[in-house]
């Protein structure tokens, strides 16, 4: 979800952190990962078609660029950028646009689509290594190595290393899933917007649950805004019992702890 404009909105908060207030991004250096969603009521990020601007309001276009301004780097999966040509930066609130990271193992990028634009950004591409794709000037490349390389915690460790310690990842469906499902989350933001499409792509999957009780229920927060959507901020972390282990692990080397924590959850996800 993105916008074209660099104007300020109506609705906007003068801050990010008046629009981002119902889960607010952990300051410090231990690695946090929040997502963020927007849907219709049932359950559509996109028509059959592709088109999914706008399916939510300004608001939540308003908090997606608060919650940019509060990260260290924005992770979309090239599906996105081949698709919406994104900016990824912060124009409806008040602060510093984030790291671009693109994650792109083979190599599908435009290097002249607008989040490698030369603005001041880190601009970064996570690539299988070996592939020889041209990228734009100035854009960093994380080779990944291995049948496990584009597993989110691996990824998150190689973004660790390069001091990005909260994350925002963005999109698309498929990427922010894999990152659900491999319990790399410690927050999802989900907009539901008071529309039916009726058909078009899911915003999430994960694997089936035979009994209601294996469903995942993060404790979470609700607002509704002006416009009619509704922010279900969901607390991941808390559900997953991390809270406790990432204050422990704040006593210690700040990167090397972030490090420690995505090695962790690597081997949660792999059980």
């Amino acid at each position: 979800m993105d916008d074209t404009t660099r104007h300020r909105s109506p609705h906007q908060a003068t801050t990010a952190s008046e629009v981002a207030i119902y889960h607010p991004v952990h300051k410090g250096e231990r690695l946090f990962v929040v997502a963020q969603l927007g849907q219709s009521l049932d359950g559509r990020i996109a028509t059959p078609s592709g088109e999914s601007k706008y399916i939510n309001g300004p608001h939540a276009l308003d908090h997606l660029h608060a919650l940019r301004a509060g990260v260290d780097a924005v992770v979309v999966g090239v599906g996105t950028v081949v698709a919406d040509d994104p900016l990824l930066t912060v124009r409806r609130v008040a602060g510093q646009s984030p790291a671009r990271v693109i994650i792109d193992p083979s190599g599908r990028a435009d290097p002249s689509a607008r989040c490698f634009a030369a603005d001041g950004a880190r601009r970064i591409v996570v690539r299988r290594a070996g592939v020889a794709a041209p990228v734009a000037e100035g854009v960093e490349v994380i080779a990944m190595e291995g049948a496990g390389a584009f597993e989110p915690a691996a990824m998150l460790e190689a973004l660790a290393a390069l001091g990005l310690t909260r994350i925002l990842v963005e999109g698309g469906a498929h990427t922010l899933s894999a990152f659900l499902e491999a319990g790399c989350l410690d927050a999802l933001h989900v907009f539901v917007s008071p529309v039916i499409l009726g058909a078009g792509r899911i915003g999430l999957t994960r694997k089936a649950c035979d009994t209601l009780a294996d469903a995942l229920r993060p404790a979470a927060r609700a607002h509704v805004f002006p416009d009619g959507d509704v922010l279900f901020a969901c607390d991941l972390a808390r559900a997953a019992g991390r809270e406790a282990q990432a204050d422990d692990a704040q006593s210690s080397d700040s990167k090397s702890n972030a490090v420690r924590t995505a090695r962790a959850r690597r081997l949660r996800a792999a059980g």
